[in-house]
């Protein structure tokens, strides 16, 4: 009877002995937001475990944070450019008209004074509203092109805007998860990196 006593004993200190010399465990929930804790009071990796889980659980309650959700991402390259031409063809949609009409308005009174000058002022004044036309034209679409191109980097400007809000807003949300938790490790005679 005593040895059966005796073997019991050597057995439940040898578990005892190998439960708090065992290796933490492969994963934890320290582990998964990118925290170490280390035991101030030779708490066992069970134990460790175990106050690790409750206060992963506790700190997600008074955060109303999990950091098990994925981090936002931005939209993709192709949407972004999609998004950018859209602005890009209402901005140009924008531009007064007329361009055309009002360069050959000018056109049309400067080649008359000229061919006035000249001696042939309606064949001055069609050169002119000709050569007006064209360079209206040419004003136009300059200003058409530097709508698209503004209304495109507006556009992309609050994409990348709106992508570092969520990100940031992301990472106060961790960072607060991660002092609740240390805090409680912390109680529970843990330090916690």
């Amino acid at each position: 009877m005593k040895r059966v006593l005796i073997v019991l004993a050597i057995a439940s200190f040898v578990q005892s002995v190998a439960a708090q010399s065992a290796p933490p465990a492969a994963w934890s929930p320290a582990k998964s937001i990118g925290m170490f804790a280390y035991p101030k009071k030779q708490q066992n990796s069970n134990q460790q475990l175990i106050d690790e889980s409750d206060c992963y659980g506790s700190a997600r309650q008074n955060t109303s944070f999990d950091p098990q959700t994925p981090r936002p991402i931005g939209p993709s390259a192709q949407q972004e450019q999609a998004a950018q031409e859209q602005a890009a063809q209402e901005a140009g949609k924008d531009v007064s008209k007329g361009g055309t009409v009002r360069g050959a308005a000018r056109g049309a009174a400067g080649g008359a004074a000229i061919g006035a000058i000249a001696g042939d002022a309606g064949q001055g004044a069609a050169i002119g509203a000709t050569v007006g036309a064209i360079s209206g034209r040419r004003r136009q679409r300059m200003k058409e092109q530097q709508a698209k191109q503004q209304a495109a980097e507006q556009t992309a400007q609050s994409q990348q805007q709106a992508h570092a809000q969520t990100e940031a807003e992301y990472e106060g949300s961790m960072n607060a998860f991660r002092r609740a938790f240390s805090a409680c490790m912390d109680a529970r005679g843990y330090s916690v990196q």
